[in-house]
């Protein structure tokens, strides 16, 4: 018999369960993306007072601090990639 209330359904034999390394390699991406958003946050607000206080309100600091951010996510991201944190690995 099935359950047709919306708010008690139960799994069914159709749904699928994410893979360990698809679940992985997601949590990577997760960690990545939020990881470049807050650095790339930093270097803006870092611009924007360096821009204020020190440059007379010219863009470059800003522009400046948005780049590194970027680029301090993009390596960050990498050697996350690159690492093999959950891997299983075995020694011959």
């Amino acid at each position: 018999m099935v359950n047709t209330n919306k708010y008690f359904r139960t799994m069914s034999t159709e749904q699928k369960v994410a893979a360990p390394s698809q679940s992985l390699l997601n949590d990577k991406w997760d960690v990545v993306l939020s990881n470049t958003l807050i650095k790339t946050g930093l270097g803006f607000g870092g611009g924007v007072l360096a821009s204020i206080l020190l440059f007379k309100r010219r863009s470059f600091p800003v522009w400046l601090g948005v780049g590194f951010g970027l680029g301090r996510g993009y390596s960050e991201g990498d050697a996350i990639f690159r690492s093999n944190h959950g891997l299983r690995t075995v020694k011959a």
